[in-house]
């Protein structure tokens, strides 16, 4: 056998042992979340794996149950406002943070990421005292600002990616044909960055959507779908539980996957401009 067969062999059997390895890793990762799905389908009246039957009561039960829907309307006018009010100021940071030349960027950029990586309790403490000396703690605008605050972070970081992936001579030529700074942004570079505006604002709701430690601390008596779980698995575990993590389970696949078609349009409208 000769040298490159035997590397063309050698290749082949690592990628096949690195794939091998990356999907027991995904199902490790992945089993108890898949496990969830078929309990959601039980018919027992208690929590069981493998389900003794097939039934949709835990799905009657939460769409019948008006404390779970109003949990549901709260969730979703929240996560659309914050993630409106995140999207408006994350593309006017990145805008600047990629387009600007000034000092102390990078310390800047730093400030709008540490929300993403702060513990969670500790941003939550720190709403909680920041909103309890303005006294407005559990205000409902007060719970929006907070989800926008989170959610803003990962809208910097894709509409950075965006902006950075459009060609500034098209932004260039724009101002010298006589376009004004804000018509360059509304009607050259902002249509261009859409889809990822798109997927940015997908994220940003399903971050506001899912966030639980925050709006435990801020909230007051407004409910929404994360903290009314936490609060049903502290006083009893209720099956419901298990339809309602299923619909999230969907939601969050289709969101993502909505996302990264958005995104891939993105970067083929970025190529073929520049080419």
């Amino acid at each position: 056998m000769s040298d490159a067969a035997m590397e063309r062999r050698e290749a082949s059997v690592a990628g096949s042992a690195l794939a091998t390895v990356a999907v027991a890793v995904l199902l490790f990762l992945a089993l108890p979340i898949i496990i969830v799905v078929p309990m959601s389908f039980s018919s027992a009246e208690s929590l069981r794996f493998p389900p003794p039957g097939f039934s949709l009561r835990w799905y009657e039960s939460f769409f019948g149950d008006p404390q779970w829907i109003e949990a549901g309307i709260n969730s979703v006018i929240i996560g659309v406002s914050s993630s409106t009010i995140a999207l408006a100021l994350g593309t006017i940071a990145a805008y600047g943070l990629v387009r600007g030349d000034f000092r102390g960027r990078t310390l800047l950029e730093s400030n709008f990421i540490a929300p993403m990586v702060l513990p969670p309790v500790i941003v939550a403490v720190a709403f909680y005292i920041f909103f309890a000396k303005l006294g407005i703690l559990g205000n409902y605008l007060a719970l929006i600002a907070a989800h926008a605050v989170l959610a803003t972070p990962y809208v910097v970081l894709l509409m950075s990616l965006a902006i950075r992936a459009f060609d500034i001579r098209i932004e260039q030529v724009a101002l010298t044909l006589g376009a004004t700074r804000i018509q360059m942004l509304t009607r050259v570079l902002l249509p261009n960055i859409v889809p990822s505006a798109a997927a940015a604002w997908l994220f940003a709701f399903v971050i506001s959507f899912d966030e639980v430690v925050v709006t435990l601390f801020v909230s007051g008596t407004h409910l929404t779908i994360p903290k009314r779980m936490f609060n049903q698995l502290v006083l009893q575990i209720n099956p419901t539980i298990t339809a309602i993590a299923t619909l999230l389970i969907g939601f969050s696949i289709v969101a993502v996957a909505l996302a990264a078609w958005l995104t891939r349009g993105t970067n083929t409208v970025s190529g073929s401009r520049r080419s």
